[in-house]
């Protein structure tokens, strides 16, 4: 049956492999053979179970939604040893999709959505990751998409690709007993929270997250699976529904839904707790009043929440400051650009000027020197000779990093990963050619990360 789907041999190498990649969707209402194979080759990656029959249908009937195209490496002329996995299991496993990305201001830029890179221990460095990271980066600049992202289970992969850190995520406890207290009452009282169904979100979740994703910078878009995680109604191992979720809507003045948080209770026999499943807020008010609801929630000491935005003004709303604790920070989303002129020309700055920029790129996609003027926040970018003398020389990755302004050109100066060639007066232009908001780039406002199979 998958004969009957546009399957394509995208690269041949001198080893014994070949890359297939076909577009993730059922034939004749079954799942394709070779889409079984591939998830489980992923689940071992992932260290997860295999996916059941049924839980493979809804997978793949998900992904069919977001497009999902997945890459497999087989070994080819050869035969797998007696007992072990057959030729039909791929070594090596790779897979996008295609969303937007929220740069500011309401621009929505095509971004290259990349997850469940895995390569079997067995078949390591053998060049598998950078065959299907090369062939799938060119299609993607071939294609027109400017940026790629990812989440990274591992921190030391992803750089010598070309991808950098973009933005982090943090891990809270909050101290609620007796109430959070705001500092402003007023602020964290705006609308209406009331109390829903969790399997509401699955019909809410759609609606809610288009209003946060036009309006959040840093926002990125999210896999239709987080519909289902959400509200409790499944995840990548089970489809049964998580009995002790509950759920509260955030409604504005006009009455229109725009916000929602699902939570659970923590099992932990020295205290009572609850964890935070997911919560999207459009607007500041809805996020403080859906905090206000959770503060409010009896015979509760604690709530824990590990995907909290790096910088969150809950923190500075409460009077007990000291009652917010981070537990952990991590980076979340990584990003790469492809083609620097499309991806510099399309958000905006805060300051004014010009800056001649050489830009390394390990793969080629984005190498070269580049002219970006600004003049009233919108910027020209020109691709120059590569003899042209540059002022700021700089990785993509380092460029990648700075796109959402999740970290400075000073402080890459500082750190040895930028270098400046005409120090003076352009310093003070490079750092505010960076957006000095900070992208509110976390599960509170949309990155996508799945529970076992991204990287997101």
């Amino acid at each position: 049956m998958s004969q009957a789907r546009d399957t394509s041999t995208r690269q041949q190498r001198s080893f014994p492999y070949e890359l297939r990649s076909f577009p993730v969707r059922m034939v004749d209402g079954e799942v394709p053979g070779d889409i079984d194979h591939w998830m489980k080759a992923v689940s071992l990656g992932f260290y997860g179970n295999a996916p059941t029959p049924e839980i493979a249908r809804r997978l793949v009937e998900s992904q069919e939604v977001d497009g999902r195209v997945v890459t497999g490496a087989y070994l080819s002329d050869t035969e797998a040893p007696v007992g072990a996995w057959g030729v039909e299991y791929p070594v090596a496993t790779y897979s996008y999709h295609r969303k937007t990305l929220n740069i500011g201001r309401g621009t929505l830029l095509p971004v290259h959505q990349i997850t469940a890179v895995t390569v079997r221990p067995s078949h390591r460095r053998r060049g598998l990751l950078r065959a299907m990271m090369s062939s799938d980066l060119a299609q993607a600049k071939a294609a027109g998409l400017p940026i790629a992202a990812l989440t990274a289970s591992e921190a030391t992969i992803y750089g010598r690709f070309g991808f950098g850190v973009a933005t982090h995520e943090c891990a809270i406890e909050v101290s609620v007993k007796g109430g959070i207290v705001f500092h402003n009452p007023a602020a964290a009282a705006r609308g209406t929270v009331e109390v829903a169904e969790a399997s509401t979100i699955l019909q809410q979740h759609n609606e809610v997250f288009a209003q946060v994703h036009a309006s959040r910078f840093g926002s990125i878009g999210r896999q239709d699976w987080y519909r289902l995680t959400a509200s409790g109604q499944g995840n990548f191992e089970s489809l049964d529904a998580v009995k002790n979720i509950r759920a509260a809507l955030h409604y504005n003045a006009a009455g229109v839904v725009d916000g929602y948080v699902t939570y659970k209770p923590v099992t932990d026999p020295n205290r009572s707790a609850i964890e935070i499943v997911d919560l999207l807020a459009a607007t500041e008010d809805a996020y403080l009043a859906l905090w206000n609801f959770l503060g409010s929630l009896d015979l509760i000491d604690a709530i824990t929440w590990a995907h909290a935005p790096e910088v969150d003004p809950l923190e500075w709303a409460m009077a007990a400051k000291r009652d917010y604790k981070r537990i952990q920070q991590e980076d979340l989303l990584w990003l790469r650009i492809l083609d620097v002129p499309a991806a510099l020309a399309a958000r905006h700055y805060e300051g004014d000027g010009e800056i001649t920029l050489h830009v390394g790129d390990p793969l080629g996609h984005a190498s070269g020197v580049f002219r970006l003027m600004v003049d009233g926040g919108s910027a020209t970018v020109t691709r120059l000779a590569d003899t042209v003398e540059a002022e700021l020389n700089l990785g993509v990755a380092e460029l990648s990093s700075l796109y959402l302004g999740g970290v400075s050109a000073q402080t890459l100066l500082a750190a040895g990963r930028v270098q400046e060639y005409v120090p003076g007066p352009r310093r003070g232009w490079t750092r505010s050619c960076v957006p000095r908001t900070r992208p509110t780039a976390s599960r509170t406002f949309s990155v996508p990360r799945s529970p076992s199979w991204s990287p997101p």
